[in-house]
């Protein structure tokens, strides 16, 4: 069977969706495909997430990951969008939820570290309810 494929999605695809793709790819690798996109791009990865991923991850974004369009990332199956509190970018797709997640941005590491927290727990339940076929 081949795996699906996730797009993680926010507006400037620099933190929220950037943390999401990184952890999915540590950690659930063997149940889906990873991508993050945004409908705007910036220059790097949010500093901050790089720093704080590299810390309590040992995970370099900078080194696998940068910050793409949508239109740079395969057909996918499954969209999670971060929360974006704006029209979060559409792409088409078979499955979608939103996480609803703060951006943590210009916050201090503590609000970080909850947020890549938080991620980390919905990356694993996604990838649980992909394993169990309880997604869709």
């Amino acid at each position: 069977m081949t795996k699906p494929k996730v797009a993680f999605i926010c507006v400037h695809n620099s933190c929220r969706s950037q943390i999401a793709e990184a952890l999915a790819k540590k950690l659930a690798s063997d149940a889906f495909d990873s991508y993050s996109a945004g409908t705007q791009i910036k220059p790097q990865i949010n500093p901050d997430a790089v720093r704080l991923m590299q810390q309590h991850y040992q995970i370099d974004m900078e080194k696998q990951q940068y910050s793409k369009l949508l239109a740079e990332i395969p057909e996918v199956d499954i969209v999670i969008t971060m929360g974006c509190n704006v029209d979060c970018p559409y792409l088409p797709c078979k499955y979608r939820e939103d996480w609803g997640l703060m951006d943590p941005s210009n916050h201090s590491d503590e609000i970080f570290l909850q947020v890549m927290k938080d991620i980390e727990t919905k990356v694993l339940n996604l990838k649980e309810r992909i394993i169990s076929g309880k997604l869709y």
